[in-house]
């Protein structure tokens, strides 16, 4: 994202697969989301602020905590489906490069799959003029555990589509505005692990729910869905059960605002 406006393939993807969002992406380990409210010291009197929000499905977590959520999302369809599963949440049409509040106003701001989206130089001065002094960010990442044979090969088909220069968690490229900024100290990381359910529907839903697929020209979405089907029609593991497991790793990383 950069200069209010967000990178295409999560434009036009998210915008088109909310549906697959909704039903294929998993929610948080009960540890990793305790860990990132006790650290940020969300609850009753508080207000937060999240960061590309999407559907909700971290949003949905923290309006638990009695804390005053405002939750900031560019996408269209996707701030409908959050306005629609987290009514108490204040929902705003915005960035992470330009958030759409005051100075001052957070006592938390969290990001929950979504920072190595934004424009990292952009996002972090945002973040430290609406977060309160010696407030904290706290941003959180699902990511699937490619351990075994069908999950490396399931990553290589969709992977694809995505390009070298696609924004991505996994190669760390979002880490380094933090290396160069004196804003905030340094980031603290700690980890859970958890595993998904899911039915053989659900299994394609988390496939087309990837940004870069749901932005894909229809001919090259149809090709990725053909090799998921025969991937769980082949695999040993995946063709045993209707029911299939999915494991993740949750990677939290806390930073302070200077």
């Amino acid at each position: 994202m950069s200069d209010g406006r967000i990178h295409d393939a999560a434009a036009r993807g998210y915008q088109s697969a909310v549906e697959h969002y909704e039903r294929g992406r998993p929610s948080y380990p009960d540890d990793a989301v305790t860990f990132l409210v006790n650290e940020l010291a969300i609850g009753p009197g508080r207000t937060v602020v999240e960061l590309g929000a999407g559907t909700g499905k971290f949003t949905d977590l923290l309006v638990f905590t009695g804390a005053e959520i405002t939750a900031v999302e560019p996408v269209p369809a996707m701030r409908e489906a959050l306005t629609r599963n987290c009514p108490t949440a204040h929902v705003l049409d915005g960035t992470a490069e330009a958030i759409p509040i005051g100075d001052g106003i957070a006592d938390a701001v969290v990001a929950a799959q979504a920072f190595h989206w934004f424009d990292g130089a952009r996002t972090l001065p945002e973040i430290h003029r609406v977060l309160r002094e010696g407030m904290r960010l706290g941003l959180i990442w699902n990511i699937r555990d490619e351990a075994s044979d069908w999950a490396e090969r399931l990553t290589s088909i969709f992977d694809r589509l995505a390009g070298p220069d696609a924004p991505r968690y996994r190669d760390g490229r979002w880490r380094e505005a933090f290396e160069s900024t004196d804003l905030f100290g340094p980031l603290h990381h700690w980890v859970a692990y958890h595993v998904h359910q899911v039915s053989r529907e659900a299994f394609v839903d988390r496939v087309m729910s990837v940004s870069y697929v749901a932005a894909a020209p229809p001919a090259e979405r149809e090709r990725v869905l053909a090799e998921v089907t025969e991937l769980l029609d082949s695999d040993p593991e995946l063709r045993r059960s209707e029911e299939l497991v999915m494991p993740y790793r949750t990677d939290v990383f806390i930073c302070e605002r200077r």
